[in-house]
């Protein structure tokens, strides 16, 4: 048997980390000494110890460590792969942040360059539809008042969110200047969006604090909004365990209750890759979902769990799709 400073001085685990994982149930001594309270452990748990050291380094969350001391094989293995794509995700987020920080940097000696972008004038106004029912209606929120354009080679992201629920659509975009990002006010949005009817084509102008769209000659100019919008990626990265595919009449038929709707995902909906897969009840705003789900005929939900977000996708839109946040009951 070892003293908890010996396992300590061995693992690379200092006597601290130890108590805590003992107190969290993740990894507990063989035995205590019921006088004096001294942990001992024992000779075979030194591997489990320096692996612990190991996944604490690397910062897997305590849940993810639980499951690797304690899961299959498969499991474990699963485990450490959804870590390293969020290690990846962080890593390819940060380069983004970075980028955009030398943006501000470089602007401060250099004039911005323009960013003009061309899109389908039918596609930005089928994604400004598709996202507009989550863009708050005021301006009490100024970091998510409006409607946040996206601009990348090839592709324009909407993005609307009023914290409760989140709604992401693509245009096709061909894009001359700088990747740009600008938030427009929800007006600013829906006028421009009233300038695309019986248009072909749009041109969209991002110049310094300056909004301007173009469409069948006509023309509309604004200012965006100075706020910063929240990271919407990191949002985008989700885990389901389950997948459940129904038309839009099922959904209008579920019940409702106190202006909510319950889902329900059994185990036969979970999905392959998903560790211990169990019947999945989630509690969601009932007005929230059917706006989501607009006049899709088909849906299909993901679901990760009764307190992370619901996804709602389109087989018919791969391009657009919502997030709602359950509610407690």
């Amino acid at each position: 048997m070892r003293s908890i400073g010996e396992m300590a001085r061995a693992s690379g685990l200092n006597p601290g980390t130890l108590r805590f994982y003992d107190s969290a149930g993740v990894f507990v001594p063989a035995a205590v000494d019921p006088h004096t309270g001294y942990r001992w452990y024992a000779e075979e748990q030194l591997p489990d110890a320096r692996l612990l050291a190991r996944l604490r380094r690397v910062g897997l969350p305590l849940a993810g460590i639980t499951r690797v001391l304690t899961g299959s094989p498969a499991e474990a293995r699963a485990e450490l792969d959804a870590h390293l794509r969020r290690l990846e995700d962080g890593l390819t987020d940060a380069r983004r942040e970075l980028s955009a920080v030398r943006c501000l940097l470089d602007s401060r000696e250099f004039p911005v360059p323009q960013t003009r972008l061309t899109v389908p004038a039918p596609a930005l106004a089928a994604a400004l539809d598709a996202v507009r029912f989550a863009a708050p209606a005021d301006a009490a929120l100024p970091a998510v008042a409006g409607i946040f354009l996206d601009a990348e080679d090839g592709v324009l992201h909407l993005v609307a969110t009023d914290r409760y629920r989140l709604a992401v659509a693509d245009c096709p975009a061909a894009l001359s200047g700088p990747p740009a990002s600008a938030l427009l006010p929800t007006a600013l949005a829906d006028a421009a969006r009233a300038l695309l009817a019986d248009a072909e084509e749009a041109e969209l102008t991002l110049d310094g604090g300056l909004f301007t769209i173009r469409a069948a000659g006509r023309s509309l100019s604004g200012e965006r909004a100075e706020a910063d919008f929240p990271d919407y990626r990191r949002l985008l990265r989700l885990e389901p365990t389950h997948r459940v595919t129904l038309t839009a009449a099922d959904l209008r038929a579920l019940p409702e209750d106190d202006g909510s709707t319950t889902l329900t995902a059994t185990v036969a909906d979970a999905l392959p890759d998903a560790s211990s897969p169990a019947d999945l009840l989630v509690h969601v705003n009932r007005e929230f979902l059917l706006q989501a789900a607009g006049a899709a005929e088909q849906l299909v939900l993901e679901l990760g769990g009764p307190i992370g977000p619901l996804a709602i996708r389109f087989p018919s839109r791969a391009d657009t799709f919502s997030l709602l946040m359950p509610i407690a009951r």
